[in-house]
């Protein structure tokens, strides 16, 4: 994958020289010298991949190649942007060797580059790396990213990892629904590995267990916690995450915290799962704000340490969490297994031995089997066996820490990357499947081709969850929304970024950050990181997850961040950051995403080649500058926008808007946004026309939000959205437009309160795959009559409180997967054909 970077790289620096006709002679030869390394070192870059799973060296080799290509196309970008200020490109380059304050020292960088790429050789010589013909190498780039491309069929955690646990699950559900009036905690113990975590979700996330506690919570612990930030995230998760909570929470002491949820919780049977506790301090700072209302409520502790589990509760109940015996270690081997049937008897027998030497821990034996899907042939998989062999000690088990480590060998040097960017994030975090998407195409790390970046990085996203490097934690109709790594993993990510000085993670006690790492990450005490001297570096990334962060007068944009690609601001918004202008000297920045802010300023329209900005998440409205139109090359825009956003339409790279209200839309002219793809529009009134959105051509996904009690306006235009794939409505629809467009696959109508039945309507799309009714139907009965439905797989029917009857034709449906039926408390009941179907759960996430 290497190889796609550098050839992006020669191709980036080829068309600059043929634009760039006006270069200086020397600035050229540097350019053309530059572009001739590369073109010569690529031809070395496919031996060094198949070497650098054996040798650390040749690894570290291979990353540098990587940001040498990257940055050698940064340089090229900066320059074009100086150079387009000025009306003479012969003068931006006269200006520039004179080191004018105001320009970018291209030929100084140059030579840096240089430097670098004279040392690359002399360690190519030195490590042995050769030029191999293309023919005997593995599969190329360009076969690799389609691929990846390909659509995922992963496996949910809660079907593969209880392979023969069915049995525990009955128990501690038992426990759980036992009539018992006090408050007891329930703890799960065991290594990492063992389930833990997926066992207490299962539970959680039961039927019964919905039924029986109407109020329910979970927090994950880890090593380095926060009392406060817990309990502020059980409130959360209690009362919701409405903007009157999040500011009565800001303004809070722990004390007063703990007390506010004692009350909230004092009168309601509730279930708290806290997850990963490590230290028995860390559950006794929790306790007390759980009280003992004698009405059943439970928690539910998880940890590796028998002594937190035993003295959580004196007259709790513990469970130590067995391994898997052989026979269901080779059961979820075989699940998790992506082709089994290319599977001959020889290879069984390797991967049973395999399998054997796992010693029942389902982590290891799903990474083991995700690595073997990728494996082709008896021969290949006589490798990973003969591999793993030599590292069995005298207990004969393969430890856990080979097999994954071996399957990160076996990632190529982008989806290495990838997969190591996740270690940047606090543990157990979850991250969103567009944030980690957006961050990799910042980096750099997604080479650029004829298909999209972002589909391609959703390729190496699905790539790393099939090899059970990532865990999915949350997906809405086919598509992850949100995901995780393993505790183990996500040391073996900070490890292995250790190794080749990826990234570095500010440690406050020691007051200190490797000097080696362009990427930094603040998970506390960010202003004391910024007391640190940071001025001899190039930092291409820096990632402040500290929410107490508060000075950003301290940031030297203009020296110190001047290199950045990726900058992260997560901050609380009730202590009124505020972003100096100079954040608009950093011309290198792709993405940024601020969080707490109320104002950004004007500046930010210098930063041409940004691709996202990212205000506050959609949770508050910021005000953006007219200059926001100014960002040419801006691909993503995520914010609540509160002041018309003129100009928007000049901004033709755009592939998603999210959060932008309706008034600022009603003056746009969409006909130049020829790449949009997503659209999600909030705050809309009835008087407002939506009609224009049937001129973006590209659009596969609408989401509309209405504005208090109003209805929509009229929905007609949708059947002009001749590419719309995903439709979500949500607020009141005082009729159903009677055509919707024939390529809609998925649609959720949400509080619509409709009065007539949509079925008929709906039955009739001819591609629709995935529906869900949520508060969208006060009539008391729905109609699917015969040949309706015809691709429905899914089908979600929630809070319709005045159901009372479903007719279903018999032909109706034929291709019907999943159903879930949520508070329709007056159904009496549902089709015959229906009562086997898989029961589907709401999610969560959107």
């Amino acid at each position: 994958m290497a190889d796609a970077f550098v050839s992006f790289a020669v191709q980036k620096l080829g068309d600059f020289l043929i634009q760039q006709v006006s270069l200086l002679t020397n600035l050229r030869d540097e350019v053309t010298w530059l572009r001739n390394e590369l073109l010569f070192i690529q031809s070395f870059l496919r031996d060094a991949e198949l070497k650098q799973s054996s040798d650390q060296r040749v690894q570290q080799w291979v990353f540098e190649i990587n940001s040498i290509a990257n940055d050698a196309v940064a340089i090229l970008e900066t320059y074009s942007f100086e150079a387009g200020k000025r009306a003479s490109p012969l003068k931006a380059c006269v200006c520039i060797y004179r080191k004018e304050k105001k320009f970018y020292n291209v030929a100084e960088e140059i030579q840096s580059l240089k430097q670098r790429i004279m040392d690359i050789s002399r360690k190519r010589e030195t490590y042995g790396i050769t030029n191999i013909n293309s023919t005997n190498s593995r599969e190329g780039p360009s076969n690799q990213v389609a691929t990846l491309r390909r659509t995922t069929s992963y496996v949910d955690d809660q079907d593969y990892i209880f392979v023969g646990f069915q049995d525990v699950v009955q128990t501690l559900l038992a426990q759980l629904l036992k009539a018992e009036p006090r408050r007891s905690v329930l703890s799960i113990y065991g290594m990492g590995g063992l389930g833990k975590t997926t066992l207490a979700r299962n539970l959680y996330t039961s039927p019964d267990i919905l039924n029986s506690f109407p109020t329910r919570a979970w927090i994950c612990v880890s090593q380095e916690y926060n009392t406060m930030d817990l309990l502020r995230n059980i409130i959360k998760s209690v009362q919701g995450r409405t903007k009157e909570t999040l500011d009565l929470l800001e303004r809070m002491t722990e004390r007063d915290i703990e007390i506010y949820l004692r009350d909230l919780l004092k009168d309601r049977k509730f279930l708290v799962v806290v997850d990963d506790v490590w230290q028995r301090e860390a559950w006794e700072s929790l306790k007390r704000a759980f009280p003992d209302g004698k009405n059943g409520s439970k928690v539910i502790i998880t940890t590796r340490k028998e002594d937190v589990a035993e003295r959580a509760d004196d007259k709790g109940f513990v469970h130590k969490l067995r391994f898997l015996t052989q026979e269901e270690s080779w059961d979820l081997f075989r699940r998790k297994l992506l082709d089994v049937r290319s599977m001959v008897p020889k290879m069984e027998s390797l991967a049973k031995d395999m399998v054997e030497k796992c010693r029942g821990l389902p982590l290891a034996i799903v990474v083991l089997s995700g690595l073997l899907s990728h494996k082709k042939g008896l021969n290949e998989w006589k490798m990973v066996k003969d591999h793993l062999w030599k590292n069995i000690k005298e207990d004969k088990f393969i430890e856990i820490s080979n097999i994954l480590s071996l399957s990160y060998n076996d990632l190529s040097t982008a989806l290495k990357q990838c997969f190591l960017y996740f270690g940047i994030f606090p543990e157990d975090q979850l991250v969103g499947a567009d944030n980690i998407i957006r961050l990799w195409m910042a980096e750099g790390f997604i080479p650029r081709g004829e298909e999209r970046m972002e589909d391609v990085a959703e390729g190496f996203l699905n790539e790393l969850i099939r090899r059970s490097l990532v865990q999915v934690a949350y997906t809405f109709w086919e598509r992850v929304t949100h995901c995780r790594v393993h505790d183990l993993l996500h040391d073996l990510a900070i490890q292995k970024a250790l190794e080749v000085n990826f990234f570095g993670v500010y440690d406050p006690r020691s007051h200190s950050i490797s000097s080696l790492c362009i990427r930094h990450a603040i998970h506390s005490e960010g202003e004391r990181y910024l007391s640190l001297d940071l001025s001899n570096l190039k930092l291409r990334s820096i990632l402040f997850f500290d929410p107490d962060f508060l000075k950003m007068s301290l940031i030297n944009f203009r020296s110190v961040f001047q290199h950045l690609y990726v900058l992260c601001l997560h901050m609380r918004f009730e202590n009124m950051p505020i972003i100096p202008d100079a954040i608009g000297s950093l011309y290198h920045l792709k993405l940024l995403r601020l969080d707490g802010i109320r104002d950004v300023p004007s500046s930010i329209g210098n930063l041409k080649n940004l691709q996202t900005l990212v205000v506050n998440e959609g949770r508050y409205f910021c005000k953006l500058p007219r200059e926001t139109a100014d960002l040419i090359n801006l691909r993503h825009l995520v914010a609540r926008n509160s002041k018309p956003l003129v100009g928007i339409s000049k901004l033709t790279s755009l592939q998603v808007v999210k959060g932008i209200c309706c008034d600022q839309w009603k003056d746009v002219d969409p006909v130049d946004l020829v790449n949009l793809r997503e659209l999600s529009m909030d705050v809309i009134k009835k008087s407002y026309s939506l009609n224009n959105i049937s001129s973006l051509n590209n659009l596969s996904t609408l989401k509309l939000s209405w504005d208090g009690s109003e209805s929509f306006p009229s929905l007609e235009f949708v059947n002009c959205c001749e590419k719309l794939e995903k439709l979500f409505l949500y607020g009141r629809i005082e009729k159903l437009p009677h055509l919707f467009s024939n390529s809609i696959t998925m649609m959720l109508l949400k509080n619509s309160v409709l009065t007539e039945d949509p079925m008929p309507i709906l039955g009739m799309l001819p591609n629709l795959r995935n529906l869900e009714l949520e508060e969208a139907y006060e009539g008391k009965e729905i109609m699917c009559s015969d040949n309706s439905f015809s691709q429905l797989e899914f089908l979600i029917l929630y809070h319709l409180s005045k159901l009372e009857r479903w007719h279903l034709g018999t032909s109706a449906m034929p291709l019907i997967k999943g159903l879930g039926i949520y508070e329709c408390p007056n159904l009496k009941e549902i089709p015959k054909r229906m009562k086997d179907m898989e029961l589907l759960k709401r999610n969560i996430y959107l």
